[in-house]
């Protein structure tokens, strides 16, 4: 028997996630180590759901409040073998190929600042993510205008020359 079940997570003005899954314990300390190498400005906070053993969600981070919040919102997923990361002062663009190259890291869903619903499939044996809706959904084509709007904005944020 599988139910289906859907976990908000509502993203803060000001910061961004990182939802992905991973396979050891040492995960919350080497995304620690990721993103704090990678953006040392970044303020941030991570939590790990362990599938195994003590079945804790881990967590690590240098802001309380964003450790808090994540660690809160993984035991409200209680997903095994699943990570979250919140962040301010740095966008996911700046850390996602980081992430992935941590050994124990295997799949990324989202990395976003839209509202997140989190599509979470619970057995007798747990709880797993199969996917996630990231924000909203189109409603048209980009026009000549909205084409100019987005290359001035890249360009205002300083992500194209």
């Amino acid at each position: 028997m599988v139910e289906l079940k859907i976990v908000k997570i509502d993203v803060p003005e000001g910061c961004n996630i990182i939802l992905g899954q991973s396979h050891f314990i040492k995960t919350v300390e080497d995304l620690y180590e990721a993103i704090f190498n990678t953006v040392p400005q970044a303020e941030f906070g991570i939590a790990f759901g362990e599938a195994s053993g003590d079945c804790l969600v881990r967590c690590a981070g240098n802001n309380d409040e964003l450790v808090k919040l994540a660690s809160s919102k993984m035991l409200e997923l209680a997903c095994g073998h699943s990570f979250l990361v919140y962040m301010k002062n740095a966008f996911p663009i700046n850390v996602t190929q980081r992430i992935k190259t941590v050994p124990e890291v295997v799949n990324l869903f989202c990395a976003t600042a839209n509202p997140v619903e989190v599509i979470v499939a619970e057995t007798e044996q747990g709880r797993g993510i199969l996917g996630v809706v990231d924000g909203f959904r189109p409603g048209a084509v980009e026009t000549e205008e909205d084409v100019k709007a987005r290359k001035e904005f890249l360009r205002k944020i300083g992500y194209k020359f």
